[in-house]
């Protein structure tokens, strides 16, 4: 989905209002009720747009932290009817316009249904909030505002909102190396990144306090702090893969997360077929049978991907490693110049390996000035750690 195609998202909320009252046997016409009751002497309803607001619940809410957020709107319309004679006032009017208004309560949460318009579809497909449909107070105040002139009367209507609508600039991600890595050393060293304490509640089950680090890849050893992490029957989860524990302290337990970051997967985690980098679950349980266990709390961790290598041949940009996304995950590939710290190109559309251990990105440094780029990955709002230098000739 391009993100691009959401400036289209105002209009595109409109036709799919209208379509929907046309599937249900309504003619529809668009603008102001002044203007459709001269357009024809069919029956109909009328749509008009007589106001875009800004979302202020959602104003300062962004896609991926650290990016600037979208704008998120609230679309406020006028649902009027006329009858035959275009007549908006009359019995058979005020019928049309209830009739009308069920159609429209019929939508509440609106979903992008396998009728919907293909560009319809695609400017509002990337939303990751539900559009809703609520109605409004039409009193007499309102409409007078709306209405308001001298080749205007004032005409019986339904005033209701869509929201939340997103739309997101077209200007490219901003993005950043990450703090606490040494990018001047070969193998780009972790030199120092706070840990992440979480506050928990007790539960019956052993129970996790924090983790260290929060931010991990695949093959790492993490330790896990916090109460009952003792005894052969204790198993920890993440996602729906059992970790090896390869250490047992009094005041911590060291697991493994399988898989090794030298590009020879040992285990499903790394093999690429089980999990993705993302934020997942972790939950440490207790066996209590081959069929039954005790869980306590869940803590949100952070499954890294691990950016081995990028290398660029025939225009081509092929990056290397573990974990990084197949064809449902959230990818995004940017080239940052270190030069003037600028992000030159990002890319969302790649061939993936289906052990996650390949992207290609086709034609990436067509339109590019020669120079050195640092490669970014993030999957599923996760950067890798590591990002590789490459040089556009």
């Amino acid at each position: 989905m391009a993100l691009a195609d959401t400036g289209r998202a105002i209009g595109a909320v409109t036709r799919l209002l209208r379509d929907h009252l046309i599937r249900r046997s309504f003619e529809v016409s668009v603008g102001k009720p002044e203007l459709a009751a001269e357009t024809n002497t069919t029956a109909k309803l009328n749509l008009f747009l007589y106001e875009a607001a800004f979302d202020a619940t959602l104003r300062n809410q962004s896609l991926h932290e650290g990016e600037p957020p979208p704008l998120w709107l609230v679309l406020k319309y006028l649902l009027t009817a006329f009858d035959d004679r275009e007549e908006s006032d009359s019995a058979a009017a005020h019928e049309m316009l209830g009739q009308g208004m069920a159609a429209l309560q019929e939508l509440n949460y609106l979903r992008l249904d396998p009728l919907v318009a293909p560009d319809v579809r695609l400017a509002l497909q990337a939303n990751p909030e539900p559009l809703k449909l609520t109605f409004d107070e039409s009193g007499v105040e309102l409409l007078s505002k709306v209405m308001q002139g001298t080749d205007e009367r004032y005409r019986l209507s339904a005033a209701f909102q869509m929201r939340p609508v997103m739309i997101v600039p077209s200007h490219p991600p901003r993005n950043s190396l990450l703090v606490g890595i040494d990018y001047r050393t070969a193998l780009q060293t972790v030199i120092g990144e706070d840990g992440i304490a979480i506050t928990v509640l007790p539960t019956l089950g052993p129970r996790l306090a924090r983790i260290e680090p929060g931010a991990f890849e695949a093959g790492e050893t993490i330790e896990l702090f916090g109460d009952e992490l003792t005894g052969d029957d204790l198993e920890i989860v993440l996602g729906n893969i059992v970790l090896t524990p390869v250490q047992r302290l009094p005041d911590r337990l060291r697991v493994t997360a399988e898989g090794d970051p030298g590009g020879n997967p040992q285990g499903p985690i790394a093999a690429g077929t089980s999990l993705s980098a993302g934020e997942l679950p972790l939950v440490a349980r207790r066996r209590l049978s081959a069929t039954r266990t005790r869980s306590g709390n869940l803590l949100p961790v952070r499954l890294l991907p691990t950016l081995e290598d990028a290398a660029i041949a025939g225009g081509d940009l092929t990056l290397t490693g573990l974990l990084l996304g197949n064809q449902t995950d959230d990818i995004v590939v940017s080239l940052y110049r270190p030069a003037d710290g600028v992000t030159v190109r990002s890319f969302d559309t790649f061939a993936s390996a289906p052990d996650q251990q390949t992207l290609t990105i086709s034609g990436a440094i067509t339109g590019i000035s020669a120079g050195d780029y640092r490669v970014i990955l993030c999957v599923n709002s996760q950067q890798a750690k590591a990002s590789p230098l490459v040089t556009v000739p």
